[in-house]
């Protein structure tokens, strides 16, 4: 027994399947928009990027090791200026 459908019926599914595929374009569209958007936003904010914050991060990083390492050697010259000095 053959089956009949309408073509009322035909009509909604297909009503309904070019809605569909409408709303996916409409919500890449309004996804793209608010993206460029937010992109355009944060670039007049002087925001860094990842990568600059991690270069930043790293030699932030090594001037702290620097800085230990002098006050090291630092501290050990003065211990051996105190000693060198002649006792009164």
């Amino acid at each position: 027994m053959p089956e009949y459908r309408s073509p009322i019926f035909n009509d909604v599914s297909r009503l309904m399947s070019d809605a569909a595929g409408l709303a996916g374009g409409v919500r890449r569209e309004v996804e793209t928009v608010i993206k460029t958007q937010i992109e355009r936003m944060l670039s007049t904010m002087n925001v860094v990027t990842r990568e600059e914050f991690e270069a930043v991060r790293d030699m932030a990083a090594l001037a702290r090791e620097e800085n230990e390492r002098l006050e090291k050697r630092i501290a050990d010259l003065e211990a051996r200026i105190e000693a060198a000095k002649p006792a009164v």
